[in-house]
C-alpha cells in the first residue's frame, strides 16, 4: 500500500512488513517493543495522570501534545507486554511529530496493513486498534 497522506516514517514500516515473509512479523514486532523509549522521568512520576487505554488487557498510557502543528506522544507499557509495546513502537516512530492530517490518514486496520492480523489473536488486535483510536481522536482534539 502507498498512501501518500501517511508520515513518510510509518510508510516506511508498512513497507519493511510487507516485504517480509509473515512467519518473520511477529519477531519485528517484537523488535520494535525493544525501541519504544522509557517514559521521560518528569512523566514517570506522573504517570497516573496520564490518559489509560482501558481497551487493553495490558495497562497501557498516553499522553498527547502538540508543538509547531506536529502532534507528539508519550506511551507507557510495560515490558513484559511486548505485542503491544512493539505496535505502540511502531505508531511512535510512525506517527510521533507527525501533522494532525498524517495522523487521521493512518488506516484504522493498520494492524492489516503490517500483515499483524494473520498472526495475532482477534482479542489483541482489538487492543491495538484502541491504542491507534486514542491516538488519532487526540492528535483531531489538539488540531481543533
Amino acid at each position: 500500500m502507498s498512501n501518500s497522506n501517511l508520515s513518510p516514517q510509518l510508510q516506511e514500516i508498512i513497507e519493511m512488513f510487507a516485504e517480509a515473509e509473515p512467519r518473520d512479523r511477529v519477531t519485528m514486532l517484537l523488535d520494535f517493543s525493544e525501541q519504544l523509549p522509557d517514559l521521560p522521568a518528569e512523566l514517570a512520576a506522573k504517570r497516573d495522570d496520564m490518559e489509560q487505554v482501558h481497551e487493553c488487557q495490558s495497562p497501557v498510557f498516553l499522553l498527547t501534545h502538540k508543538e509547531d502543528g506536529r502532534i507528539y506522544y508519550d506511551i507507557d507499557i510495560p515490558k513484559e507486554a511486548p505485542t503491544v509495546r512493539g505496535f505502540a513502537s511502531i505508531l511512535y516512530q510512525g506517527l510521533n511529530g507527525a501533522t494532525p492530517e498524517a495522523i487521521a490518514a493512518t488506516p484504522i486496520d493498520l494492524y492489516s496493513e503490517l500483515g499483524l492480523d494473520k498472526v495475532l489473536s482477534h482479542q489483541r488486535l482489538n487492543g491495538l486498534t484502541a491504542l491507534l483510536s486514542y491516538m488519532k481522536r487526540n492528535a483531531a482534539r489538539l488540531a481543533g
